[in-house]
């Protein structure tokens, strides 16, 4: 009798204490972020800064009191840039109620793109990864917000057109893209025929092996082809190499064009006055040191001890590049919240239709403390990019400064290009895109 007693006594405690363990989880109510990054190896001088300012971000989304009351939490995954261990992180992290994933690679993109469709848990990738990806019809669970390399490429065409008088100029010049030989350096590729096709300037593709220390064959074709314009689609260690290399062969820097993932500090520093005239498009944003957010981040995180990483690199264009990553992630939550509940924690199925109904008005953007630094984004069920502008900047010697306004990709080269890769993507998965009608339900 004395041990059924003692049984009985021990079942209501542990029913007791599992009560309370629940209860005080519910009451805790946190959204997890997780976060991979590459703090080291090769790609570390550049991926650093965005680690940073992605976690500065959710810092400061507590700081404010979380998003509509919900506390953010996050945990940190190095991948060095390699798809294994991306997808690696991703299987660790995706059972701890993952919001969303953000990969900052091409390579771990195209992984998780086949395995976001069973874990119901949405992929941003803001400025890279897939660029059919925009079309939501097929891709329900890739959201490439702000821009792909299509768009970046796009827009570089059309900004060197308007330096020759018209697009109609460049017929018969020849421009060089030396790129990262990676899906990443790729991805550049099909807009840059077709551009070339249309237009009729010739095209010189000049693939670059990873992670791209060793170009001095690329850049002795380029001395000896004399192309009147270089692409560069580099990352890392690969941008300040190739800057270097245009210095020592004489190709000038002011005819060089970067993506927006080779126009930041880390790619002109050690460089210094030999990359003065150097160009890149941007995604939106360049270093915004004197924004609204940036101020917001050093009063109420590295004044008080909380920031991550070095005071001094706040505000510079990859640090930026992650904040805007951060700010797209928490406002896909809070836009899921919108529907599903204000206060609650969300799955994320219901952050993936956050993100496919985003409306990032300009007024909005103003109060989060992106005046000047962003534009408006708007999503749809058939439209998962949700902008599509860009803005030259150059270096000159010392820091970078805006060479342009702002461009918008042509969608009448760009959709049907989507839409083509789409459908290819679609009949080899065998997957029903979606129609305007599904997006209803």
């Amino acid at each position: 009798m004395k041990f059924r007693h003692l049984a009985i006594a021990a079942t209501a405690v542990a029913s007791l204490s599992g009560a309370l363990l629940g209860s005080a989880h519910a009451q805790t109510k946190e959204q997890f972020f997780p976060v991979l990054v590459y703090r080291t190896g090769a790609y570390a001088p550049n991926g650093v800064p965005w680690a940073n300012g992605y976690v500065d971000y959710l810092k400061l989304v507590n700081e404010r009191g979380g998003i509509n009351g919900v506390k953010v939490t996050f945990e940190e995954c190095e991948t060095g840039y390699a798809t294994d261990r991306g997808v690696e992180c991703y299987e660790r992290l995706k059972g701890k109620g993952a919001s969303v994933f953000q990969p900052l690679s091409t390579g771990i993109t195209f992984a998780l793109t086949e395995k976001a469709p069973n874990d119901k848990i949405p992929v941003i990738t803001a400025g890279y990864g897939r660029s059919e990806s925009a079309d939501g019809s097929v891709f329900k669970w890739n959201f490439p917000l702000a821009g792909t390399y299509w768009v970046a490429a796009d827009t570089i065409i059309q900004h060197i057109g308007k330096k020759e008088g018209g697009l109609d100029k460049l017929k018969g010049k020849k421009i060089a893209l030396v790129y990262h030989d990676s899906p990443f350096g790729k991805e550049s590729i099909p807009l840059a025929q077709e551009r070339a096709k249309l237009i009729g300037f010739e095209l010189q593709l000049l693939p670059v092996t990873a992670p791209g220390v060793e170009q001095k064959a690329t850049w002795l074709q380029i001395r000896q082809s004399r192309p009147d314009y270089v692409m560069l689609w580099g990352w890392g260690v690969m941008n300040s190499t190739a800057l270097k290399e245009a210095q020592a062969t004489g190709y000038p820097r002011e005819k060089m064009y970067g993506v927006w993932w080779a126009g930041s500090e880390p790619d002109v520093k050690d460089v210094g006055a030999g990359a003065k005239g150097y160009n890149a498009v941007m995604l939106q944003h360049g270093a915004e040191k004197q924004s609204a957010i940036v101020k917001e981040i050093l009063d109420k995180l590295h004044a008080k001890g909380k920031g991550t990483g070095a005071k001094e690199e706040v505000g510079d264009v990859l640090y930026m590049r992650g904040v805007q990553s951060a700010l797209y992630a928490v406002e896909g939550v809070r836009a899921a919240q919108e529907r599903f509940g204000k206060g609650k924690v969300v799955t994320g199925e219901q952050v993936r239709w956050g993100l496919e109904n985003l409306n990032l008005t300009q007024p909005k953007l103003d109060a989060l403390g992106f005046k000047d630094v962003l534009r408006p984004l708007s999503t749809s069920c058939q439209d998962h990019m949700g902008s599509s502008w860009t803005r030259i900047h150059s270096w000159d010697g010392a820091k970078f400064v805006w060479a342009s306004d702002w461009y918008q990709a042509d969608e009448m080269i760009i959709k049907p290009m989507v839409k083509a890769a789409a459908a290819k993507y679609a009949a080899e998965k065998k997957l029903t895109p979606r129609t305007p009608a599904d997006c209803q339900s």
